[in-house]
């Protein structure tokens, strides 16, 4: 009998879950291309102003992937996903989508937005050629929080990609295992 609670108890937190994000995934993409790259567009100025060292990376970044807004949710199980525009010297070269999921102790909702430069011609055929960007397979990205940020500088980079993660907002507690594809979607 307990067998049958508990799996009908994980089904429940599934359905919960599946139905939480297919409702908030509708705030996360843009209605339009125009909303997509003004909202791109506002997202890489605002992360301009808020950090030089984003603005210095972009001088060097062979292209920039903008994701302005990203809606993430879960309860024991948990996804996000957002829309976003890639950047090659300042001209929109394509719309992708952040989808993730995860699995652990978490529970709750948020917002946020994150911009990738990619560094380097083998992280941007990485991303063009592949049916879809795992995060954590292939060119290597590093986060960067306010404290690296200020310790950069343009002669130390070595990586392939340097993510800044901005606006976020809402309540998430998480102890969990996420993977993130990235993946060019048409528009």
């Amino acid at each position: 009998m307990k067998t049958i609670q508990r799996t009908l108890a994980q089904f429940t937190l599934v359905l919960a879950t599946f139905f939480m994000l297919s409702t908030m995934s509708s705030y996360a993409s843009a209605a339009t291309v125009e909303d997509l790259n003004r909202s791109s567009t506002l997202a890489l100025q605002n992360i301009y102003k808020t950090n030089p060292a984003a603005e210095a990376l972009s001088r060097k970044a062979k292209a920039i992937l903008v994701f302005p807004n990203i809606v993430k949710a879960g309860f024991v199980f948990g996804g996000s996903y957002g829309e976003g525009v890639l950047y090659k010297a300042g001209q929109v070269e394509g719309y992708y989508n952040s989808v993730s999921a995860s699995w652990g102790w978490q529970a709750g909702a948020e917002s946020y937005g994150y911009v990738v430069f990619l560094m380097n011609d083998k992280a941007v055929s990485y991303l063009e050629k592949t049916k879809g960007w795992e995060v954590g397979v292939g060119p290597t990205v590093v986060a960067m929080n306010e404290g690296a940020a200020k310790n950069f500088s343009s002669t130390t980079l070595k990586d392939d990609a340097y993510a800044f993660i901005f606006d976020q907002q809402g309540l998430m507690a998480s102890l969990s295992i996420e993977g993130t594809k990235i993946s060019r979607i048409k528009r």
